[in-house]
């Protein structure tokens, strides 16, 4: 007695099993309504064992508030409830699941302690859960009672969908800009080591430089304009003859563009800076910052409307990033 493997169980398939109407099962499911013990009973038995979990978003519209999908940042420490990205994402998952009658809430899960999820699995408020910073550790403790109710920004697995931007192609059309403009020593400072997604734009930029004939120069970085400036000051020292320095988040090329400029290196003439999201101040700074594009508003969006829907989607959902060309490079 198991539904199809590709998809969570319905309320059709818990209908069907216990051999009743859906609107008996449904009845049952809710706690609502007459039912004969012995339906009851089949009923009870068919969701059990098809590991059915009655969708709290469609209850929200009936019975009103109280139901709230769980947006759950991996992070070394509380500080990535604080990050300007993750609360794009709450926003965003916020528009969505208003219509709904749903809440958002931020859940911070500590790396290297996966099981934070199991907390959320076993709160019957929670109608869903999406993931931001995931890890491959992160989805394999993914507890089975959250199949069909969660969804990842980021990488994702067989069972949970992900949602992300193409920062490969991202990286490639900025890397690509900065040869075009006679740039042949370019350094990169990259993302957490940790984080999967972010290991992406470094293997781009290493494929492009050995189809280049370029040498490599990765200095490690963690997305933070303090961590830009650091790893400015380590291109330089490291590879004086640097001419641009490409960062794959803005915050951290802000930070380098800084750095450059106290050591007295002209932006873009001596070193071009390039970042990665175009965040809002990349367009305000002087020099305007040359970057990709992210567009995480509708990243989390789709990511909290396919947890909302509670149906099978694509397993991997690429968002495209294109070249944002300002003065910095």
């Amino acid at each position: 007695m198991t539904a199809a493997a590709h998809r969570p169980a319905t309320l059709e398939d818990v209908a069907r099993a216990a051999g009743v109407s859906r609107s008996t099962a449904s009845r049952v499911i809710a706690g609502t309504g007459f039912a004969s013990p012995a339906a009851r009973a089949r009923v009870a038995t068919a969701a059990d064992q098809l590991g059915y979990v009655p969708n709290p978003a469609a209850r929200a519209l009936v019975r009103g508030g109280g139901v709230r999908l769980v947006v759950a940042a991996l992070g070394t420490s509380a500080a990535v409830l604080d990050d300007p990205y993750v609360h794009k994402v709450v926003g965003s998952a916020a528009r969505v699941c208003a219509p709904a009658g749903v809440g958002v809430a931020l859940h911070w899960l500590p790396l290297g302690e996966p099981h934070g999820l199991d907390q959320l699995a076993a709160d019957r408020s929670v109608c869903g859960v999406v993931l931001v910073n995931t890890t491959e550790e992160l989805l394999e403790a993914v507890p089975r009672a959250l199949y069909g109710r969660i969804a990842s920004i980021g990488i994702g697995s067989a069972t949970v969908p992900s949602f992300d931007v193409d920062n490969t192609a991202g990286t490639d059309a900025v890397l690509r800009h900065l040869y075009a403009t006679g740039r042949r020593r370019i350094a990169m400072v990259t993302g957490p080591r940790w984080l999967p997604c972010a290991q992406r734009p470094v293997r781009a930029y290493r494929d492009l430089m050995r189809q280049a004939g370029l040498p490599e120069r990765v200095v490690q970085g963690d997305f933070t304009a303090a961590r830009g400036r650091e790893a400015a000051g380590e291109a330089l020292r490291r590879w004086p003859d640097v001419d641009a320095i490409y960062a794959i988040s803005d915050e951290t090329a802000l930070g380098v563009i800084v750095a450059l400029r106290e050591d007295g290196v002209r932006v873009p003439g001596d070193v071009a800076v390039a970042g990665f999201d175009d965040i809002p101040l990349a367009g305000m700074t002087a020099p305007a910052l040359t970057t990709a594009s992210h567009p995480v508003g509708r990243i989390a969006a789709a990511a909290a409307a396919a947890v909302l829907a509670g149906r099978p989607g694509a397993p991997v959902t690429l968002f495209p990033s294109t070249l944002v060309a300002r003065d910095s490079a």
